[in-house]
């Protein structure tokens, strides 16, 4: 029999690790990523190029570091954080509830830690933290269903720091966790009567968020969506000029930086929430279509990651990380055309935004880690 030694991956044949990291990466994965973050560079660019600060060089020291914490997550062992989720949840949760008597106000929600001239968003990685500790209980359940002891607990392990970010209030951040919480119920599998008993609760809760929780400006929002007209200079102008960005790219775009809306100045939160909608207008259809196509590609690679996953706990790790991404492409997308109301959801590494970033390649590494120990029988 072989000896091992630290310098092989655990629970694969003897072989430097390195190559066998080459030789069992997902590719596709990793090939969309980096394609994405490139596009993303090169829009926040265009975007901020007629700002007084050009975001690209702040952009692309986000990205390097993620990048860093991507190889570096990638490399442990995802049960090693499964086995400590539950501390750094609690230290999420601690960073959720110091914001609140220290935090830094931005974009009108007071959300953010300040470290000298760096500013952390603490809510991006208490949805990792959410993730992992969420995947540490589900996968350890031996059970086909999901029972409504189940979901119950997981609501109440979510609603922690659902509550926590709606104090700052940052509804959009918070709002995120409901899909990925969700994702990981699918798979895991709930009953008939037990669909009906969620589905009730959520429209008692919704309404109750409608009429207590959410502030006048953000139901505005949300009428503003049925009805643009009634509010053209204020809510409704970034749904207009959004639309008029997309549209004006025709089939090829404008060209690189020489789009009116962003160049102009017309469209609002252009290198941030409405990214998307600069780079529909320089490159048009095929450009869109292209990226959309990176993004199909990213979601599917992940997806399979999670089919393919040696225990239960990974499956809901991958699929956990995936509906929040998926997700957030989806919404942010539809935005931007004015399908769904506006709200902060930015794009997944194309949206300027250091603590996004930081999560979003985070999250990449621990689906990389997931599909790295799929050999591993433990």
């Amino acid at each position: 029999m072989r000896s091992t030694s630290s310098s092989t991956l655990p629970g694969l044949p003897d072989a430097p690790r390195t190559f066998r990291y080459l030789t069992v990466v997902d590719w596709a994965l990793l090939a969309s990523t980096l394609g994405l973050v490139v596009i993303g560079l090169a829009t926040v660019h265009s975007a901020s190029a007629e700002l007084a600060i050009d975001y690209l060089p702040r952009q692309a020291v986000w990205v390097a570091l993620g990048l860093v914490a991507l190889v570096t997550v990638a490399s442990l062992d995802y049960h090693t954080l499964l086995d400590l989720s539950p501390w750094l949840f609690a230290g999420a949760l601690g960073s959720l509830v110091l914001v609140y008597f220290i935090g830094v106000e931005a974009g009108g929600a007071k959300s953010r830690l300040a470290f000298g001239s760096l500013t952390i968003q603490p809510s991006e990685f208490a949805k990792l933290a959410t993730a992992l500790v969420l995947a540490r209980y589900l996968g350890g359940l031996n059970q086909r269903y999901l029972t409504l002891k189940n979901l119950l607990v997981a609501g109440a392990v979510t609603a922690l720091p659902i509550s926590l970010i709606a104090l700052e209030p940052d509804y959009g951040s918070a709002a995120m966790f409901l899909p990925m919480v969700g994702g990981m119920v699918l798979v895991g599998g709930i009953r008939l009567r037990t669909w009906i008993a969620v589905g009730l609760l959520a429209l008692v809760l919704g309404g109750a968020v409608w009429s207590f929780a959410m502030k006048p400006y953000q139901r505005q929002r949300v009428i503003t969506f049925v009805a643009p007209e009634t509010d053209p200079l204020g809510a409704g102008y970034q749904v207009r000029q959004s639309k008029i960005a997309v549209g004006s790219g025709g089939l090829t775009g404008r060209g690189y930086m020489q789009g009116t809306q962003s160049q102009l100045r017309f469209l609002p939160a252009r290198h941030t929430d409405f990214v998307f909608a600069v780079l529909a207008e320089e490159w048009g259809f095929v450009g869109v279509l292209g990226t959309l196509g990176l993004f199909g590609a990213f979601l599917f690679a992940s997806g399979r990651v999670a089919l393919r996953a040696r225990n239960r706990a990974g499956v809901f790790l991958v699929t956990a990380l995936v509906s929040l991404l998926g997700f957030h492409v989806l919404y942010n997308t539809a935005m931007v055309v004015g399908l769904v109301p506006i709200t902060g959801i930015p794009l997944p590494l194309l949206s300027y935004g250091g603590s996004f970033t930081l999560m979003t390649l985070i999250s990449v590494g621990l689906i990389l880690s997931v599909d790295l120990r799929r050999h591993v029988n433990r």
